[in-house]
């Protein structure tokens, strides 16, 4: 049954070649006139001959005006004729199409959205009047579990745009609620593949946004590919650790930092130490046995190393 709804063949786009509108507005302007003008003439003369192809000529006119069609920049009308696609203009301009076709206008332009905003649809009556415009909530950040099983919110902002008219309203229900939906899928599945956080250098939610942004950029478009839609950008909004655990991730970053800054310092005072015995031996400053060599590395460590500034004592002599 899924390979049958993979195989179903796909609505591509075709543009679709319309006529200026401006030419075929003058004619009508002058037909108009022709049969007001005729009107006028009907009643004054009391020809009926005269009266029939005026009210045809009005009545004609009147059903070429709805031909007539604008389309603003970044901006597309997807051409039906009962039912049957006929093709989309994308061109700006002014144009004349069959007064038969229904226009359904879809929008080029770059849109973006952060997920965990819920979108409620519009909803129409049975004349197709709009009851309930549409309505978007504020954004809440979404909580997953990462690769480590640890509960984070994370968020993402995703930029988006149609590519193609005829995918994004026949092959989808509501192209932009789906867009909506994949993403925060796409986003929560990405999340339990990564840690939130790693110590041996491999990709993570935190460490990683490059590579995590182009991942969730890639399973995006993937889910998105039947839509028409093309995706521009994909990144982390959000990334934290859930409320309930980010006192005690809090306390382990900690001790990570200071076991990590305690790393350096040693590491610093042995080569500080190292240093001062060499120059001492080298410059034969001061001829040091074992026991004085083990007492003055313990002391100089003890001064490095230490959390508070070291209190000198003064060696005087004996009595």
């Amino acid at each position: 049954m899924k390979s049958d709804l993979m195989s179903k063949p796909t609505i591509l786009e075709k543009p679709y070649s319309a006529k200026s509108g401006w030419g075929m507005l003058a004619g009508i302007l002058g037909c108009l006139a022709v049969s007001v003008v005729m009107l006028f003439w009907a009643g004054s003369v009391e020809s009926f001959l005269l009266l029939i192809p005026s009210i045809v000529i009005f009545l004609g006119s009147i059903i070429a005006s709805l031909g007539m069609v604008a389309v603003q920049p970044n901006s597309s009308r997807v051409l039906l004729l009962f039912g049957d696609y006929k093709g989309t203009i994308k061109e700006s301009g002014f144009y004349w199409v069959n007064p038969f076709f229904s226009k359904q206008k879809v929008s080029l332009r770059i849109r973006n959205f952060e997920t965990g905003t819920t979108t409620t649809p519009e909803q129409r009556d049975a004349a197709g009047k709009i009851v309930t415009q549409k309505t978007r909530s504020a954004s809440r950040p979404s909580k997953v579990n990462d690769r480590d099983g640890n509960p984070i919110d994370i968020s993402a902002v995703v930029v988006w745009k149609v590519v193609d008219t005829a995918e994004a309203l026949f092959e989808v229900d509501d192209y932009e609620h789906f867009v909506h939906i994949q993403s925060e899928a796409a986003l929560r599945v990405l999340a339990t593949r990564h840690p939130y956080d790693s110590e041996d250098h491999e990709v993570s939610l935190r460490g990683s946004t490059t590579e995590i942004s182009e991942q969730l950029e890639h399973d995006i478009q993937e889910r998105l590919q039947k839509a028409g839609v093309e995706v521009i950008e994909a990144r982390i909004s959000h990334l934290a650790y859930s409320q309930e655990i980010a006192a005690a991730m809090l306390q382990r970053q900690q001790a990570s930092a200071v076991v990590a800054a305690r790393s350096r310092i040693v590491e610093g005072a042995v080569g500080m130490v190292k240093m001062a015995l060499d120059q001492l031996a080298g410059e034969e400053i001061v001829d040091l046995d074992d026991k004085s060599r083990a007492q003055m590395v313990s002391n100089l460590l003890v001064v490095l190393c230490g959390d508070r500034s070291a209190q000198p004592v003064i060696n005087a002599g004996d009595g």
